[in-house]
């Protein structure tokens, strides 16, 4: 069962993919799709954490956001990116990077080495779902005629 504290994570993630997308100026009539990729990911990724690895979860939520964002971008006839960019922000290791960087400038190198590693994996994770996405037929995401 959904616990009040994923549905509220769900809603946070929705209104910041919304926030992101406005930085990048996408189109008013795609915020909400944008939100709700981002908040799809990030309720993926949360659902499946306690199960597996970050490396895992980060990989199935990528590819939960790449397939959503290919599919409105054929429905909604745009480009992919509109989606993707805006809809992959909440996966993105903002946290490992700085805590990377802090740990690095107060000279705890092996804190530094350990973070650093799981945010390149998480980094990896997130261009592995986007390579395998965009390996599936464009015919997938088409209406049938």
């Amino acid at each position: 069962m959904l616990s009040v504290r994923i549905i509220f994570e769900f809603f946070a993630s929705y209104i910041g993919t919304i926030a992101f997308a406005l930085l990048f100026q996408v189109p008013k009539k795609y915020y909400g799709y944008c939100g709700l990729i981002g908040g799809c990911g990030w309720l993926c990724y949360k659902l499946i954490l306690p199960y597996g690895a970050s490396f895992t979860s980060t990989f199935l939520a990528a590819v939960l956001v790449i397939f959503l964002s290919r599919l409105f971008a054929v429905r909604k006839r745009c480009p992919v990116t509109v989606f993707l960019i805006a809809g992959i922000f909440p996966l993105v290791p903002g946290a490992g990077i700085y805590w990377t960087a802090y740990y690095v400038v107060t000279n705890e190198l092996d804190k530094a080495g350990a973070r650093g590693f799981e945010t390149l994996k998480i980094a990896v994770a997130i261009v592995m779902g986007i390579l395998l996405v965009f390996e599936f037929p464009q015919k997938w995401f088409q209406k049938e005629a």
